[in-house]
């Protein structure tokens, strides 16, 4: 049997050769408000599909992409399933902004098994299995020890349409006094990888996909970090089919932005 996270590395880096190799020279679609699909991410994840069912052929599949040509494999026997966006940072990536990636996890429910989140133009791989550690090329991280939000570069995500009276911009407002600084890079994944490699100390999101956070959940908590709701729950699993968290770097820095975010 092939090693899941090898193939799932493997995987990631094919895709992220068909986003450069397709850079420039691709045509564009809207899928929703404000919301951008290229050819380059049907491209991507078609490799990505081919190589992973390829090797595990009875797994599940589900990707950002609708591929019409491509018959569904969303469930599996055993409930394991690859959860797969081939370009997270569309945006970006159409206009030529440096912050793009690929996302590939192995899950079963909502237990993250192995992750991958690939930057194809910095050439970095991030790679985490469950209770084997995160990596990047090879190499262990871990979050930084912040512990105080004063101290703490952060990152904001905000959704493709975004309005004055949104819980987004609320989010901002409630958090940027309190930090050291704000960032907001247009990738969920990466922000989740620049967490686990201390990069950054934390990020929140109220309404994501399972695509873009699976392998980055993985990531930061193999990375010694917390992930957990706002409200009502303790720090622990989040539901990959109604995402919303908060990642810090740190117990404490969790504790103290979750009582700066509205609930």
């Amino acid at each position: 049997m092939p090693d899941h996270l090898e193939v799932c590395e493997a995987a990631a880096r094919a895709g992220g050769r068909v986003l450069v190799e397709w850079s420039g020279r691709f045509a564009v679609s809207k899928k929703g408000a404000r919301d951008l699909v290229t050819e380059a991410d049907f491209a991507a994840q078609r490799e990505i599909r081919r190589l992973l069912l390829g090797a595990f052929p009875d797994h599940g599949f589900v990707g950002e992409e609708t591929l019409p040509d491509v018959p569904a494999a969303t469930a599996a026997p055993d409930g394991l399933r690859w959860i797969v966006d081939p370009l997270d940072g569309t945006s970006n990536y159409v206009h030529g902004f440096p912050a793009y990636c690929v996302s590939v996890a192995l899950a079963r429910g909502d237990e993250i098994l192995v992750g991958t989140i690939h930057d194809p133009l910095r050439d970095e791989c991030f790679t985490a299995r469950a209770g084997g550690g995160a990596f990047l090329d090879g190499r262990p991280i871990g979050t930084r020890p912040t512990t105080d939000a004063a101290d703490a570069l952060v990152a904001v995500s905000f959704p493709p349409h975004v309005t004055v009276d949104s819980d987004a911009v609320a989010d901002f407002l409630a958090v940027a006094p309190h930090v050291h600084a704000v960032r907001r890079s247009g990738s969920t994944a990466l922000n989740l990888a620049y967490v686990a490699c201390g990069r950054l100390d934390a990020f929140w999101v109220r309404r994501i996909a399972s695509w873009d956070v699976a392998a980055g959940l993985l990531l930061v908590a193999e990375a010694g970090g917390v992930v957990g709701p706002f409200a009502g729950g303790a720090a622990g699993r989040v539901s990959l089919d109604r995402a919303a968290f908060i990642a810090a770097a740190t117990p404490h820095l969790y504790a103290e932005l979750r009582g700066l975010l509205p609930p």
